[in-house]
């Protein structure tokens, strides 16, 4: 996919400024995929948000206002949507009004949002309302970086690792889905990505994070390689989450924040108990 990004050298700084300041500052990659899809950095209302505060499109001159009133409006949909960046997403683009719809209907998906949509433009008399495919349209610009991440393994590990990391890349920004263990699912969860990749290759994985961290060995963190396993306890005591290591800090998995992407191992051991490295 070939497309032109914004320059976010020019606007970085004021989103970051604003979501620091609205709570939330983890989300200023998100929310500078969100401008790419809004306008690509073209337009003075960068943030498209005129229509938030009840202005007609493009009423915003100001870019900083823009970004601003935007990052605000985000800001309380996140919220509102208790963190599911999907469900916050497709919010922003079609009125938080969507909110309390698909928490009612179970939370985000792609059927609600077609409902809601269809709903909305037959109460308007419109031949259409919002776009349905908004989340995907944002995450693929979030994600355009990620293709350029290359892992190399070193040749000792019982597997082919760019191999299994490149079938996973394939998944990058797919939904987390409790319980996916195929792409059919419509995604997947930590254990499910890890099952379904190895399994392309012949490695048996079939289980939970736990069943996988039995099966695995550790790996002391100073002899960490591409293509182990790392694990955490999140939600219940023993190894509840699992992903890839890919070096540089990073590893491949699939969570209920971002669906499959590349997470930090430091930045995950502020948050759950670390469980260490495991080798296959």
């Amino acid at each position: 996919m070939s497309v032109y990004l914004f320059n976010k050298n020019n606007y970085e700084p004021l989103i970051r400024k604003y979501a620091e300041e609205y709570g939330v500052g983890e989300y200023v990659g998100l929310i500078m995929a969100l401008i790419q899809q809004e306008s690509g950095g073209r337009h003075l209302d960068v943030m498209q948000s005129s229509e938030s505060i009840g202005l007609p499109p493009g009423t915003i001159t100001d870019p900083e206002y823009s970004i601003q009133i935007g990052v605000k409006y985000f800001s309380e949909v996140m919220k509102q949507a208790k963190g599911d960046i999907y469900l916050a997403l497709q919010s922003y683009n079609f009125g938080n009004g969507f909110t309390h719809y698909a928490l009612e209907r179970g939370g985000y998906s792609k059927e609600v949002a077609i409902q809601f949509s269809e709903m909305m433009a037959d109460k308007m008399g419109w031949s259409r309302y919002g776009d349905v495919n908004y989340v995907e349209h944002v995450m693929r610009y979030y994600h355009a970086g990620n293709d350029s991440i290359v892992v190399v393994g070193d040749g000792t590990q019982s597997f082919d690792v760019e191999e299994v990391h490149n079938i996973m890349k394939e998944f990058l920004g797919l939904p987390y889905v409790w319980g996916g263990r195929t792409p059919a699912s419509g995604g997947f969860d930590c254990s499910g990505l890890l099952e379904y990749a190895f399994a392309q290759i012949g490695i048996d994985l079939y289980g939970t994070a736990q069943s996988q961290y039995n099966k695995t060995t550790p790996v002391p963190e100073d002899q960490v390689k591409p293509g182990d396993l790392v694990f955490f306890s999140t939600y219940k005591p023993g190894a509840s989450h699992v992903g890839m290591y890919v070096g540089n800090g990073q590893f491949i998995n699939a969570n209920g924040g971002n669906g499959t992407s590349y997470s930090s191992v430091e930045e995950w051991k502020k948050l759950y108990p670390f469980l260490g490295f495991r080798r296959i």
